[in-house]
């Protein structure tokens, strides 16, 4: 008997600690969510008001239509995986005619608030749970998430080039 409660324990103990990993691993990407988040703040504000509309060439997206097809990726990608509404149709930020400063800067704080929220609402059994993004790729709901936050990297990570063409300094690398 002693043996029998000692094994049901110890599957006990390692079902709680495997809960615990998963929740832990919700509680990561909503923390490594809000540093892009904070990130991609500081890029918005480094690129001058008139930086905006900066095109590198004229077949490029300017400095604004960027960051809103890094928002709108965030709308798709996220509203795939989480199963929450997106507010906006997909390319509709990247749309808008208002590319002032304030108006982007609020555009895309948005969109990772989306992001944000809608994670903080999934179970960590949700995360390998299959999605298929934009109609034809099939994946876990956490490889889209992550497919999401390689999105928006990519896209933060091209304003560089665009904030030294205006003139102005990016934002020091921030990792941690």
């Amino acid at each position: 008997m002693k043996k029998i409660t000692l094994l049901l324990a110890m599957i006990f103990a390692l079902g709680t600690s495997q809960s615990v990993k998963a929740q832990a691993s919700i509680d990561e990407m909503v923390k490594e969510w809000e540093r892009a988040r904070t990130y991609t703040k500081e890029y918005l504000d480094a690129m001058p008001e008139a930086g905006y509309a900066l095109k590198p060439t004229p077949e490029m997206r300017s400095f604004a239509q960027q960051m809103l097809h890094l928002t709108d990726g965030n709308y798709g990608f996220a509203s795939a995986a989480t199963g929450e509404k997106s507010p906006v149709g997909m390319g509709e930020s990247e749309k808008t005619t208002d590319i002032s400063k304030a108006n982007v800067t609020k555009l895309v704080l948005a969109g990772y608030d989306f992001v944000i929220e809608g994670i903080k609402k999934m179970t960590p059994a949700q995360l390998n749970e299959n999605v298929k993004l934009f109609g034809r790729f099939e994946m876990t709901k956490g490889t889209a998430l992550n497919k999401c936050f390689e999105h928006q990297t990519h896209h933060r990570g091209q304003g560089t080039v665009y904030i030294r063409l205006a003139g102005a300094k990016p934002p020091q690398e921030k990792l941690f």
